[in-house]
């Protein structure tokens, strides 16, 4: 019996955190893995890709506009909600997928700007 008023307990304290992240306007990134993988891969993008997760952490973004200014401009949109970030002074390219109204950030791709230039179309990645 008592186990369960511990998942219980458990149950709503998880959904007021996920509440309260939402309400204080914090960007989430769903995807930090393929962050993880790809620093392990290219150790010399640690730096910089933890810099842009602790940017987007912090951020509170409403509009492409707010992007912009938490990047000082080094970020384009390619439609379909779609957000390409230049790393690195554009050693590296990142397509990450914003979805402002629900506060999360989908990682869609990371690789060099020779890898990004083989991508035929952006929009469906």
């Amino acid at each position: 019996m008592l186990r369960y008023v511990f998942i219980a307990l458990f149950v709503i304290l998880f959904c007021y955190l996920k509440l309260l992240l939402y309400l204080c306007g914090v960007m989430r990134i769903f995807t930090e893995q393929k962050l993880k993988e790809y620093i392990t891969e290219h150790p010399e993008s640690r730096v910089a890709l933890q810099d842009w997760v602790q940017r987007v952490k912090r951020a509170e973004w409403r509009d492409f506009a707010d992007i912009r200014r938490s990047f000082s401009g080094s970020v384009d949109c390619v439609g379909n909600q779609r957000f390409v970030f230049n790393i690195r002074g554009n050693n590296y390219r990142l397509i990450a997928v914003v979805r402002f109204t629900i506060k999360y950030v989908y990682i869609r791709f990371i690789g060099t700007h020779a890898e990004y230039e083989r991508i035929k179309d952006i929009t469906t990645i």
